[in-house]
Parts: C-alpha cells; structure tokens; sequence
C-alpha cells in the first residue's frame, strides 16, 4: 500500500515539476518574443525606412476601421475610405492580436503609453477607388527578411495576379477536371511529384489535374500587404482555376489546411461538385460559450513543449516575431539548406519537400494560419452542414493513425457531421506520409473514387 501511495506522489510531483519546466520555457519565449519585437522595427526602419505595426501592440481597429484604411505619407497620416472592398470585418481572426500572455500585455501597456504622450495628427480624409488599394495590397516588392530568389519570386516578373497552377492532362478533350489543394507550409508539389506520376495512363487521358500553389506559398503571389484571408484565398483559386480553365464541374482533393478551402469553395459550387476527398481535416467542434477562435488556437497550439509537433505549432501561432526569426533564416536560405541536404545525401534524396516547406513568406505563413485554421472556427459548422445537406457527390476522408499535428479525432468529428462521409485511418502514417510513400497506393484509391462518381 506504501508503495502505491509513494508511486502516485512521485507521479504528482514529476507532473507539476513538468508543468513548471513547461510554464518557464514559454515565459522565455513571450520574453524573446517581446524583445524582437522592437529589435525587427530597429532594423526594418534602418533597411526599408518604415516599419510596419506588429500584433503585440496593435489593435483590430488599427489594421480595419469600418471602411477606413489607415496609412503614412511623408509623416502625414490619413484615413482612406475605400468606396469598394472585399475585406471585411469579419475576415479577420482576434487570434492575430489577442494572444493573452504576461508579457504581450506588458508591451501593448508600455507602446500604448508611448502612443498617448506622442502627437499624431490625422490631416485629411478621402475617398480611393478599390482598384488603387488593390495595388497596395498586391505589393510585388519582397521584404528584407524574405527570401528574392527567382522561384519564390517568379510571380512578380508576370503581369497576370494569378496563383501558380500546375495542369497535366488533354487540353481540349478532358472529360473531368480534379482541383488539388495542399496544406499549409506545403505547395503543389505535394500532388505533382507523388500522385501526378502514379495515375493511371486512363486518368491520365481524360481526367485534367490542376494543382494549385495557394496565395503566399509555392510560386504564387506572395503579396507583402495582403492579409490572406478566407475570402481572398477562395477568390484567387475561383479566377486562377474555374474561371482561368473554364472549369464548370470538378472533384476536390484536399490536405490539412486546405480542407477548408474546399469546403469553402465546395459551399459557394454546390451544383458544381462531384467528390469530395480530403486529408487530415482540421476539424474541432466549438463547446458552446466558448470564443470560436481562441479554442481552436489552444487546440492546434496548446503551449507545450511536448511532443514536438505541439511545440512547432505553439510557437508558430503564438510568437510573431519568434516565427518571423524561423523564416528568415529557414526560408530566406532555403537553396543552402537545400545545398546541404544534397551534399550529405550526395544526392540520393529529393528535396522536392524541403523547397515545398521553405517556399512562402513569413506574412503569407501568420496570416493564413491565424485567419484560415483560427479565423474559419465559427464558419465549418456550416460549411459541413451545407455539404451535408446540399450536396449529393461522394465524401471520402483519410487520416493517418500516427498523425500528431491534426488528431485522428477531428476526421470522425467531420463524420459526424456528414453521416454519408466514409473515413479511412491508415495505421503507422502520420501527416504527411499519408501521401508520401503511399502515393501509388492512394492514386489507386482516388481512381476508385472518380469511378464512382461517374456512375452515381
């Protein structure tokens, strides 16, 4: 009996020892966050002679006023009303700014106290055409910290603002058309280098495969200004890829992140869906009272240290500028990893993965993760309802049993929703095996399911 006693107290003990080790760890982080902070204004002022508000200190109502958009010029600050625009309040996620630590409420008191003792003066107010903030928006220059080499930048030498689509498949005689989207840190590669060359030659043939790079990843526009936000991200695939390829009926295959988007796209094309097929959905159903947002931030970041994947997240989604570090010296010198990996592996390994995780910026990366995984939180309710009751195609859902970055759970949780939906859980593959490695297995699998389509 007194072992047991000692064995559960030796277990309370190294359970709250865990915790404090826990808590400690990001308390430095909030601190390394709050010190680089102004350590990036020091040098974003001194190499781009601006520097652009952050989220430490930054309220909603400093990136979006109603319709006012609040910028500089030559000291002066003004006030554009925008007589026409696509952003709107709604389209952007609290988690950007309200990300609740000790030292995040420290640096908004002390630059909101700086704020209050210095004398800005709002000279003017007028109107703007839409089409004019749109060039803001589309800012084409990359910044310092991103990396300008010419194939995260290929998009600016073109005048088309479309995203990146891969096509393969006739032209003029395909019989139906499949829509790819990837997940987040990822781009097309991750269907056109695994699943591309592993489709039948009768696919091949008569199905057209557009994979597209999303906005801010891959070879698609990085815009500097942009928000990324769900409304942006489903318009530029709506003109680069139905519209641009004159798409009119289609199936969607869609990883992680880009589950999302599908539903997103498949809600506002209801007529025009033929299977739904998506990987690894980020699906967690909101306990009611509970802010939407700030749930689904603490179940895709819970602040831990343990196990690493929920590090990785926590210190994406909750650090700013500690995630701005990571890029810059990630994905800025992407093609020296790149060397590197080549040179240890003497070349044995492709690196098509590696170039995938390291094509984006560190802008399109926080806002996309903050305004699509946070920011949809309230809106897949009924996305998945209107899936359910609106659309007849197939849904077909795959998961990895050893997937750590999205729980098994969250596929079945979709299920739940969308009774009809069927989920298949591969054993011993994670988040991205579930393609890579399997791609011949899982093209078989997609065939099946374009099949059946054909005959419902």
């Amino acid at each position: 009996m007194d072992v047991k006693l000692n064995t559960i107290r030796l277990v309370r003990v190294l359970s709250l020892a865990g915790e404090i080790l826990n808590n400690a760890v990001f308390c430095v982080l909030d601190f390394v966050d709050f010190i680089l902070c102004f350590v990036y204004k020091v040098i974003d002022f001194w190499i781009e002679s601006q520097w652009k508000p952050c989220y430490c200190s930054s309220a909603k109502q400093r990136i979006i006023e109603g319709d006012n958009i609040l910028v500089s010029e030559e000291c002066e600050s003004k006030i554009v009303c925008l007589t026409s625009t696509n952003l709107q309040v709604e389209d952007i996620s609290d988690t950007l700014y309200s990300r609740p630590s000790i030292v995040a409420q420290l640096s908004k008191f002390i630059i909101n106290d700086l704020n209050k003792t210095k004398k800005t003066t709002v000279t003017s107010t007028f109107t703007i055409d839409s089409t004019i903030v749109e060039v803001l928006r589309r800012n084409v220059v990359p910044r310092w910290s991103d990396c300008d080499c010419k194939i995260c930048n290929s998009w600016t030498s073109s005048r088309k603002d479309t995203l990146f689509v891969k096509a393969e498949g006739p032209k003029d005689k395909a019989r139906e058309d499949v829509l790819f989207i990837h997940g987040f840190i990822s781009s097309s590669v991750f269907w056109t280098e695994t699943l591309f060359p592993n489709f039948s030659t009768t696919v091949k043939s008569t199905y057209r495969l557009l994979a597209v790079d999303i906005l801010g990843f891959g070879r698609s526009p990085k815009p500097t200004d942009s928000l990324y936000t769900l409304r942006e991200h489903v318009e530029m695939i709506e003109k680069s890829v139905l519209e641009a390829f004159q798409v009119k009926s289609f199936h969607i295959v869609a990883h992680s992140l880009g589950c999302i988007l599908a539903l997103a796209i498949a809600v506002k094309h209801p007529g025009s869906i033929k299977s739904l097929t998506l990987l690894a959905p980020p699906y967690f159903p909101v306990p009611k009272g509970e802010p939407a947002t700030q749930y689904i931030m603490r179940r895709i970041a819970p602040r831990r240290v343990w196990p690493v994947m929920a590090f990785g997240a926590s210190v994406a989604c909750w650090y700013e500028h500690i995630s701005r570090t990571i890029c810059l010296v990630v994905c800025k010198n992407h093609r020296l990893w790149e060397f590197i990996t080549k040179f240890i592996t003497r070349n044995r390994i492709r690196t098509y993965l590696l170039e995938s995780f390291c094509c984006h910026t560190h802008n399109a990366a926080w806002h996309t993760l903050h305004n699509i995984i946070c920011g949809t939180a309230g809106n897949l309710d009924s996305y998945l309802d209107t899936v359910c009751n609106q659309l007849k195609c197939e849904v077909t859902i795959f998961h990895g049993g050893d997937d750590e970055v999205i729980p098994v759970e969250c596929s079945y949780n979709v299920q739940r929703r969308i009774p009809r939906a069927q989920v298949k859980v591969v054993e011993n593959k994670d988040h991205i095996t579930i393609v890579v490695g399997r791609q011949k297995a899982f093209a078989k699998e997609l065939e099946k399911i374009w099949k059946r389509s054909k005959c419902d």
